[in-house]
């Protein structure tokens, strides 16, 4: 059976996070909302539009 690389790790990842927490889906709730409280987001000035000229019509 073919494995895909990227999907085994993922579940690797996933599984080894799960069991950090003993797999208490209300911890591991608990600690995703707490990651998600210290995420920081940069608001950045709007771009200015290019000016582009049009093309004359023949």
């Amino acid at each position: 059976m073919w494995m895909d690389e990227i999907v085994e790790q993922t579940r690797k990842a996933r599984e080894e996070y799960a069991a950090k927490f003993g797999y208490d889906l209300e911890a591991i709730i608990a600690d995703l909302k707490e990651k998600q409280n210290e995420r920081h987001t940069v608001s950045l000035p709007p771009k200015q539009p290019l000016l582009v000229p049009l093309a004359k019509a023949s």
